[in-house]
């Protein structure tokens, strides 16, 4: 894929999320992988109306290779997941409700409450709080991502990776529907968690129905 594509992939999900109220102003960022490079929205563009020429290329090194916009203050964290993953984008957002879940004390995981979470990893993490575009931020996400598909970080925000720009963005949205769930339930009561029973169940179901494969990817 060559980097003006890939540049207007990237540019073309910031003004998706932003659509979708994920993304808002300035703040959150994305990025999709090439081989060698990546593209990541730069620094201080309104995501809504970002462009191409919003969007600069890096090196696995974090050294740009095109652009005129300095890349986004958290380039280390997407640096970082992209090497401790097989992630091939991400999508860093302060989505409202991701967010505010993010802020509630005592609360280190977003629990399972519909069987949908599952195919993000079960329980989505909820990491310590660390300075926004710091190696310590960066370090803990990475972590965090490894055996899940997103993570929320304390009192900042969302984070979700995926094999696709189109992927991680589906798993931003899901991400943020289900913080929205989480509040809502919480709201009303003590919110019922799925059991390990029930979610083993779910698996089984999921894979025996090839539940969420598109139908020309079923063998």
């Amino acid at each position: 894929m060559s980097t003006s594509s890939l540049r207007e992939q990237v540019a073309e999900a910031a003004r998706r999320l932003a659509a979708e109220g994920l993304l808002i102003g300035t703040a959150g960022n994305v990025s999709a992988r090439a081989d060698d490079h990546l593209a990541i929205t730069g620094t201080g563009i309104v995501l809504a109306n970002c462009s191409a020429a919003d969007v600069t290329v890096v090196s696995l090194a974090g050294d740009v290779v095109d652009g005129a916009i300095a890349p986004s203050s958290e380039l280390d964290l997407h640096l970082r997941v992209y090497e401790m993953t097989s992630a091939q984008a991400i999508v860093h957002t302060h989505a409202p409700f991701g967010t505010a879940v993010a802020c509630v004390s005592g609360l280190t995981s977003l629990p399972v409450l519909h069987y949908q979470q599952l195919g993000l990893g079960g329980a989505i993490p909820i990491t310590p709080y660390a300075t926004f575009g710091s190696t310590e931020l960066a370090e803990l996400v990475a972590a965090a991502v490894v055996d899940t598909q997103v993570a929320l970080m304390a009192n900042h925000g969302s984070v979700a990776r995926g094999s696709s720009l189109a992927h991680a963005v589906e798993n931003a949205l899901l991400l943020e529907w289900l913080a929205a769930l989480f509040h809502r339930t919480s709201s009303m009561g003590r919110p019922r968690e799925l059991t390990a029973d029930e979610q083993q169940s779910t698996v089984a179901q999921a894979i025996r129905l090839d539940y969420g494969t598109p139908e020309e990817n079923r063998p």
